[in-house]
């Protein structure tokens, strides 16, 4: 629970990066971190933030459709 947590956190501080992309051409991370070794290892967490959440997105469903099989 609390991995997913956090990897929401860090998804949401990624979309947030992008949309100030795209909008304005300004980076949050780099304009925090610089261009160093810290901003890519935000980069990557984001990343894996991303994967975990789309593993526990498929955890899920397929859980519940295991459920509803098992009801049927």
């Amino acid at each position: 629970m609390i991995l997913t947590t956090i990897a929401t956190i860090l998804a949401i501080t990624g979309t947030t990066n992008w949309l100030l992309m795209g909008l304005f051409r300004f980076n949050l991370v780099t304009w925090i971190f610089g261009n160093t070794v810290f901003a890519s290892i935000i980069y990557v967490l984001v990343g894996i933030a991303g994967l975990w959440l789309l593993y526990v997105i498929i955890a899920s469903n397929m859980r519940r459709e295991a459920r509803v099989q098992r009801k049927n």
